[in-house]
């Protein structure tokens, strides 16, 4: 079994090679952020074009339908009522401005939303937190060295660590 770094799992690394990995997660950690930030901003931007299609829509409906609706409406009314032939047309052009209203209003909540999205935002506060702990991270302290028995040096272990290696 081997780390990720192909070295021998329980082998220490030397700080070169920890270096080299702090590195490479580090990148890999910008380059997901960033990552983040594009889907995010994707999904406002979603959000934003719904938001402005409601809105189209909602006028459509208004203008496209007025005088085909208000006409059908009107003479309905009428022939049900027995009404004044101009209090049945204020009815339908009543039906439709409602009508119209509620896309208006659907519109207006899908613009909140993506009002509220603000993808970008929560990635740079997330970058900046990230970039906060890296510079107060401090290294570990070392275990100091026990007394050697006579005869020992550190010089003659540390030969004999680099001829097992």
């Amino acid at each position: 079994m081997s780390a990720p770094d192909g070295s021998p799992v329980g082998a220490e690394r030397s700080i070169g090679q920890l270096f080299a990995a702090a590195t490479t997660d580090l990148s890999a950690l910008v380059h997901d952020e960033i990552a983040l930030a594009k889907a995010q901003l994707k999904q406002d931007v979603k959000r934003g074009a719904m938001s402005g299609g409601a809105f189209s829509l909602a006028g459509a409906v208004l203008v496209f339908s007025l005088p085909m609706l208000n006409f059908a409406l009107a003479y309905g009314i009428r022939t049900w009522s027995h009404w004044n032939l101009a209090i049945c047309f204020l009815l339908s052009f009543a039906a439709n401005v409602l009508v119209a209203g509620l896309l208006g209003l659907v519109g207006v909540a899908l613009a909140k939303k993506a009002k509220k999205g603000q993808g970008p935002q929560k990635v740079a506060a997330s970058m900046k937190e990230t970039a906060g702990v890296l510079q107060n991270a401090k290294p570990h302290p070392r275990p100091e060295l026990p007394e050697l028995p006579e005869g020992r040096t550190p010089e003659a272990i540390e030969a004999v660590a680099r001829s097992s290696s």
